[in-house]
């Protein structure tokens, strides 16, 4: 999931909550919403790839 910041950056969070804190893990924070897309799919990746 990306969010822009007000900073004008994006952020990358978790899909899922954080069950010990109630929020959304910071997965990244980027300059551009192509950069924050692409770490994105990186990290799907390494999620299947064991």
């Amino acid at each position: 999931m990306i969010r822009k910041l007000p900073s004008g950056g994006y952020r990358l969070y978790s899909k899922k909550r954080d069950p010990k804190t109630g929020k959304r893990k910071n997965l990244g924070t980027f300059k551009t919403r192509a950069a924050a897309e692409q770490h994105e799919r990186a990290v799907q990746y390494f999620k299947r790839a064991h």
